[in-house]
């Protein structure tokens, strides 16, 4: 998580996200457009087991500038997770469905249609 830090002029400034949120935007990055990822799954493969939180605060934690695909992360229920202040989620559905992920009437999505499957070991996805 970033710390707040003193400048030299005495300003509060944010210190460098840490490694673990860099691996977790790493591993987001590769989720291919049209397909998700769970919070664990995204956890799992970034080499954080359980830290499926920790995932969503790394999420909470970019700026609205970025080019992380955080749009394709959702609960394991195949849920759009609701957020403190409402907005996002219609952002992020938006954006899925742009890229051809279909929601049911109940607002899921089949994961057995949609859900990213990394290959096995250490190398790049495609």
């Amino acid at each position: 998580m970033a710390r707040s830090i003193r400048s030299r002029r005495g300003a509060p400034s944010v210190a460098r996200p840490s490694l673990a949120y860099d691996s977790i935007y790493a591993v987001v990055r590769r989720v291919p457009s049209g397909r998700v990822a769970t919070y664990g799954q995204v956890a799992e493969v970034a080499g954080l087991p359980g830290g499926a939180r920790q995932v969503g605060y790394a999420l909470h934690a970019l700026s609205g500038h970025t080019t992380v695909p955080w749009h394709r992360v959702v609960n394991a229920s195949g849920m759009i997770s609701r957020r403190g202040v409402p907005g996002p989620e219609i952002v992020q559905r938006q954006r899925l469905v742009r890229e051809g992920v279909t929601f049911d009437a109940r607002g899921r999505i089949d994961l057995q249609t949609y859900a990213w499957r990394p290959r096995k070991g250490r190398g790049r996805s495609p």
